[in-house]
């Protein structure tokens, strides 16, 4: 990956906005523009990029030998614990020689802020619009990446529906699944993995249990994905337990057609707003608008959610290279809940699904 690249498109960016500088703390942007993986802790990790493409950072002094030989070009500032972090923070506010300073302030926390704004004398503003076109269109390795996250996402499933039927409780299916997704190849679960049986699936977000097992004539619905590199996927698929109800049948259905609608509407050109409207629009015709919850999907990266929201009021055509959900889904409360999620890349032409896996109503165990 071009690091430099990715600092000169951030710098591009704040010329734009006639800003400075930025300041940013571990998580998916830091991972973005130097490679380096860090947790956010006690210990404030500080990485500053100037609209002219220098990058300066604060770094606990444990971290000096990685930071060092992944980022030797950034004009870096060690502190020890025994020390504290101040005058460290005074000494980068006075090697930048900065007098106005924006934040990430979707992520960056209030003690950093406070911290940054004693340091450079100058209340910070609120980056996190200006961030969002950073990561936008993904270039080939980030697309190569999700991919293969995609793939070892799906095969996990796959194994786990040959390993699991009723009886079995929504952990123990959890369980299963994330055992499958390590052996394959994952650094882990993208997000605490959804697996929600019967009417358990009307919660669009809910948490699996130990006391719900699976029964006959359940939807059995699976939220998931693997993260490898940083990237992850994000997919859902919905079952059904030894047979399909008839009355459910319908129900499935027009979340399948709302998902195929979803993906060949797709393409550079069309917004958001149209997109999200359009699927929704066909959940309505087919008798089920009480029965929605959520916008159509979300950008897919480094972050699970992220830019662009594909929602009603989001009127910034997509473009080639961004990657988005299209989830469409129905619920229930008290019966059963719906949800088909494909991963899909905006190509020059059209799109592409990442996600293989068959979408028709299917009976397992």
């Amino acid at each position: 990956m071009n690091f430099d690249a990715r600092i000169h498109k951030l710098a591009a960016i704040l010329q734009r906005h006639d800003c400075p500088a930025i300041a940013m703390v571990p998580g998916p942007n830091f991972f973005y523009l130097t490679g380096v993986r860090l947790g956010l802790m006690e210990r404030p990790t500080i990485l500053i990029v100037t609209a002219s493409g220098e990058v300066h950072a604060a770094i606990p002094a444990l971290e000096k030998d990685m930071w060092t030989a992944r980022m030797p070009q950034a004009r870096t500032v060690f502190w020890q614990d025994a020390d504290g972090y101040a005058d460290a923070l005074a000494q980068l506010a006075r090697q930048t020689g900065l007098t106005r300073l924006a934040v990430e302030g979707g992520r960056m926390r209030h003690f950093e802020a406070s911290a940054l704004a004693r340091a450079f004398g100058t209340a910070p503003e609120d980056g996190t619009d200006m961030l969002l076109p950073l990561r936008l269109n993904k270039d080939a390795s980030e697309i190569a990446a999700i991919e293969k996250a995609v793939q070892i996402s799906e095969d996990a499933l796959v194994a786990t529906l040959k390993q699991i039927g009723a009886g079995l409780t929504e952990t123990e299916i959890r369980s299963r699944l994330l055992i499958n997704m390590l052996e394959r190849g994952a650094d882990g679960a993208a997000f605490d993995l959804i697996v929600l049986a019967g009417p358990a699936a009307a919660d669009c977000h809910g948490v699996p249990s130990s006391d719900r097992r699976l029964k006959r004539g359940d939807t059995l619905l699976f939220d998931f994905g693997a993260t490898l590199n940083g990237y992850s996927a994000d997919i859902t698929r919905t079952y059904f337990c030894e047979e399909i109800p008839q009355e459910h049948r319908a129900f499935y259905e027009a979340v399948q057609e709302a998902n195929r609608l979803g993906r060949h509407m797709t393409a550079p050109g069309v917004t958001p707003h149209d997109l999200d409207t359009a699927v929704q629009q066909a959940l309505r015709d087919a008798g089920f608008a009480a029965d929605i919850r959520h916008k159509l999907g979300h950008g897919l990266g480094l972050d699970i959610h992220e830019a662009p929201q594909l929602m009603r009021g989001n009127h910034a055509p997509l473009e080639a290279g961004m990657v988005i959900t299209i989830e469409p889904g129905l619920y229930r409360p008290g019966v059963l809940g719906v949800r088909i999620e494909d991963d899909v890349l905006v190509t020059e032409d059209g799109a592409r699904s990442l996600t293989q896996l068959p979408r028709d109503p299917q009976v397992i165990g």
